[in-house]
């Protein structure tokens, strides 16, 4: 899928992985749309992306974004769902009681049920383009994470989630094959984003000890995003989850 031209979806898009993603996807020469419940102000002044007001649990607002892009930019061919939202670390059973069914339910809707909401509405749009001479129409790139294999304590929410995440890339990809959209996964380890930096107040620094090598600092988001980038231009990655971590595992 050649990105110079392409028109690009990058959701959660205002910040962290998604940020980096949109930074990265312009520069190769994309038309990107950013999706994200706020974004800073002037964004679009600052920075490449057009940004559009979207919550991926609402079909309406999805649907009403893509028709913008549609009318400017025609059907779009890559989607990165990068939107996502972490979970306060608490188990499923502790001296506080029964973890939250509603913040279960959040954690899994925001993060699972968004990036399937967006990938059905956005693999509309793709269908109707133009093959390439491979017979691509689109890429699909999900965002799960580590903890979908590794399942640290106190997690229950966010592993599943984004266990849930890479399961369904392969199936997806199955579904959308005929159409020519391939679908695949990445699950990053420890990047500085806000939201990691949230989750551990400030201080991350104890993660870098899951990590063999490289540990001097966290991931860069233009590591992620550079990942998406050869996503997209290689047509045999498929159905995959690629983990993005440097080896680390965690405890």
């Amino acid at each position: 899928m050649d990105i110079d031209g392409a028109v690009a979806i990058v959701t959660g898009g205002a910040s962290g992985l998604g940020r980096a993603t949109v930074e990265r996807l312009a520069k190769q020469g994309a038309r990107v749309h950013a999706f994200d419940l706020a974004f800073d102000e002037g964004f679009n002044d600052t920075h490449p992306g057009t940004a559009h007001v979207v919550d991926v649990c609402n079909s309406d607002t999805i649907t009403s974004a893509l028709d913008r892009i549609y009318e400017t930019d025609g059907h779009p061919s890559i989607l990165v769902n990068a939107a996502g939202k972490a979970a306060p670390f608490k188990r499923t059973y502790g001296r506080n009681g029964p973890f939250s069914l509603d913040v279960f339910q959040r954690i899994l809707e925001i993060n699972l049920v968004g990036s399937f909401n967006c990938a059905r509405l956005v693999a509309e749009h793709m269908a109707q383009r133009e093959t390439t001479p491979r017979g691509e129409r689109g890429v699909i790139i999900h965002v799960a994470s580590i903890n979908a294999f590794d399942a640290p304590l106190g997690t229950v929410a966010y592993t599943a989630a984004k266990a849930g995440v890479s399961g369904m890339t392969l199936a997806m990809a199955r579904d959308l094959a005929p159409v020519g959209v391939r679908v695949c996964c990445i699950a990053p380890g420890s990047f500085e984003t806000p939201m990691l930096m949230d989750a551990f107040s400030g201080d991350p620094s104890s993660l870098l000890e899951t990590v063999p090598f490289p540990n001097d600092q966290l991931g860069d988001p233009d590591e992620f995003a550079f990942l998406v980038e050869h996503i997209c231009q290689n047509p045999m990655l498929n159905g995959e989850t690629i983990r993005l971590d440097a080896a680390a595992r965690l405890k």
